[in-house]
């Protein structure tokens, strides 16, 4: 190549790394415009007097204190007493609970914006997955060779899972306004203290493992954490729910937001799929990775600090998952154990690369 040839390619570059910075802090502004839209449709939405939860528990309190209804027939003289209705369970210990209505708590205004957030959410991802293509361009090769780029490429992978799980007429609404918040606090976080200008990879990334190892911890990550925010309010919501069958008042926010959730046995069985569906593909990450390691370092397995905790990670979601199929744990056990194995996520994502030198330190910060 010419110098001049090389001085163009610079310069285009440079050009499509600007272009592409320009369109993640645009995609910033969007995603700011859906969180306020997410907002105003939880605010409207509580005007809405919702209380499923609150009416089916206390119909199940009050059953327990006077016991069933029987209904007695006269049939030639002879009474015939009715058996009362017998409610199966899905899951042993799980309350008989209907799904809130969602954010909008039934109110059309709330609904309303809540249909404004989601076309706006669909608008800052389109805009931000440009950037992300913009950035690939501007480094003729994939956009994940540093913590910038995965950042980038992490919270536009979330929101696609998010939204493709909307495409498939899944109940997941209610987590819009969880997912955008922390994906802001990711882009805020990856324009400002892990930026890092294009340039190119070290030698031991030069590989087409690349594309197939990092790509799908990407994803995995991505999955991981919409089974986390699941969790997390599966253990408000299930708090919410106990203290209501014991008799207990919760307060008036905590009724507002909690009664529009699902139940807590829906989000319960919501993060298991989620995170069942996704651990053969982490598997698949950790054994990609072996591969490539073995190709560019010449062994399968160094207990580098993001080996082993890739390793501690998948140990810890086969422990969930064991204890969900096996030891028959629903609930508050298996959900501690969940947030712990995505602890261990977040750990490896952020702890090592930032705290820990070894050698996936890439992280250009």
């Amino acid at each position: 190549m010419t110098s001049a040839a090389a001085t163009t390619l610079a310069a285009t570059n440079e050009h499509l790394a600007s272009m592409s910075n320009t369109l993640i802090y645009s995609s910033m502004a969007v995603y700011t415009l859906a969180f306020f839209a997410y907002i105003f449709e939880w605010l409207l939405g509580s005007r809405s007097r919702v209380a499923r939860t609150a009416n089916a528990l206390t119909s199940r309190t009050e059953a327990k204190r006077t016991g069933p209804a029987v209904t007695v027939k006269k049939a030639g003289g002879t009474a015939v007493l009715e058996r009362p209705k017998v409610v199966v369970r899905a899951a042993a210990g799980s309350r008989d609970v209907p799904d809130g209505p969602g954010a909008h708590g039934g109110d059309e205004q709330g609904d309303l914006y809540g249909r404004i957030a989601i076309s706006l959410t669909v608008l800052a991802f389109l805009v931000e997955l440009a950037g992300v293509v913009t950035r690939a361009a501007s480094v003729q090769r994939a956009p994940w060779g540093n913590m910038y780029e995965f950042n980038i490429t992490f919270s536009t992978v979330a929101v696609a899972v998010y939204l493709t799980l909307l495409g498939l007429k899944k109940n997941v609404r209610w987590l819009g306004l969880f997912l955008i918040t922390t994906v802001l606090l990711d882009l805020g976080l990856a324009v400002t203290v892990l930026y890092t200008a294009s340039e190119p990879l070290v030698p031991a990334l030069h590989s087409y493992w690349l594309y197939i190892h990092v790509s799908t911890a990407i994803f995995c990550g991505a999955v991981f954490y919409v089974g986390a925010v699941a969790t997390i309010l599966y253990l408000f919501k299930d708090a919410y729910e106990s203290k209501l069958e014991n008799g207990g008042k919760p307060g008036s926010f905590a009724t507002s937001v909690l009664e529009r959730l699902p139940a807590s046995a829906s989000l319960d069985k919501f993060a298991y799929r989620v995170n069942a569906a996704v651990f053969p593909l982490w598997t698949f990450t950790i054994i990609a990775g072996a591969i490539w390691a073995g190709s560019a370092w010449g062994r399968y397995w160094n207990w580098d600090p993001k080996e082993t905790w890739s390793f501690i990670t998948w140990v810890a979601y086969a422990c969930y998952l064991h204890a969900r199929a096996t030891a028959g744990w629903k609930g508050r056990k298996a959900a501690y154990l969940a947030m712990i194995a995505f602890g261990c996520w977040l750990f490896n994502y952020y702890g090592v690369n930032i705290f820990v030198t070894g050698k996936h330190s890439y992280a250009g910060v």
